[in-house]
């Protein structure tokens, strides 16, 4: 349901027009970040807390975690396959890494990956030609925001705090989406008045480079 301002119906968050769960591709990752799959969503949100918290809060080091893990691991798949013959258990076995992870799987995610930062670096090219002042004005700000940002914290803080964003904002969003894309529409509404002012008092005596003429 769309949302409504002034007695016009206000456009969803980021123009969408299809729901939350399309917009985020539709299939198991999108019902992951809405907790359609609760389990999941859970053991992946305490994964990372735990991740957090053992190497920033606790300053485990890496490679000591990962040494005391196989240790353990070896340790148990040891006592368990000595103590199989004497207790009738069946034997530990490793599971097929051609099921957890399939070769097409990873190409597809490769080239999924390969294909947005295609996307990202022409879309960064064709700003800092000066095609579009406003957004190159919004681009640079934007990356200095997160620079300011990403200097307060460690790099292990910033992407948990990603990874917390990106677990639970979607999910608060699909719950009051008409609250948020009413007040969104507000502020684009701001913005777009005070880049309207500064526009014809500012912006349009900036000489644009070569490559905005030849546009």
């Amino acid at each position: 349901m769309e949302t409504t301002m002034h007695g016009h119906s206000a456009p969803r968050l980021f123009g969408r027009e299809r729901t939350l769960q399309a917009a985020l591709g539709g299939r198991r990752a999108a019902d992951i970040i809405l907790w359609r799959d609760k389990r999941a969503s859970a053991a992946i949100l305490a994964a990372a807390t735990a991740a957090w918290g053992l190497f920033e809060v606790a300053e485990f080091h890496f490679l000591t975690l990962v040494c005391y893990a196989g240790m353990i691991g070896m340790l148990v798949f040891f006592i368990w396959s000595n103590a199989s013959s004497f207790f009738n258990l069946p034997v530990p076995r490793v599971p097929d890494p051609e099921t957890l992870l399939s070769e097409s799987a990873t190409r597809q995610a490769i080239q999924g990956a390969h294909r947005r930062l295609s996307r990202l670096v022409e879309t960064l090219y064709d700003i800092a030609c000066g095609k579009d002042i406003k957004m190159f004005i919004l681009t640079v700000l934007s990356l200095y925001i997160a620079s300011v940002i990403a200097d307060c914290f460690s790099s292990l803080t910033l992407l948990y705090l990603v990874v917390l964003a990106a677990m639970t904002l979607p999910a608060l969003y699909e719950r009051y989406d008409s609250e948020v894309d009413h007040l969104v529409a507000r502020g684009v509404h701001d913005l777009r008045t005070h880049f309207a002012d500064m526009d014809s008092g500012v912006l349009r005596k900036i000489p644009r480079g070569a490559g905005a003429a030849a546009k």
